[in-house]
């Protein structure tokens, strides 16, 4: 299974969903909680300011910040929970 980490935000309803569906499928993975240091959204708005996986949040504008989002340790990154929970299967 590859490890990856979930860069979201507790106060997200998405994040949260994707939290307990991560966890009942029994996947172990970091958490970077951006709503919880300044650090963990730069992280976030590096990515997001780099990577075309979030071109689509970048031109919907105000208020798409592109959470929950999955980052591999190879550097691959998906939006797409079904993918993450399918893989790991």
């Amino acid at each position: 299974m590859r490890e990856f980490t979930l860069i979201g935000s507790h106060l997200c309803p998405n994040t949260l969903y994707a939290i307990t569906k991560l966890k009942e499928a029994g996947l172990v993975f970091s958490f970077v909680d951006i709503s919880g240091s300044l650090a963990d959204m730069r992280t976030l708005l590096k990515l997001r300011d780099a990577r075309p996986e979030f071109t689509k949040f970048r031109e919907e504008g105000e208020g798409r910040m592109g959470i929950p989002c999955y980052l591999y340790e190879d550097g691959t990154l998906t939006h797409d929970l079904n993918k993450v929970l399918e893989e790991a299967k």
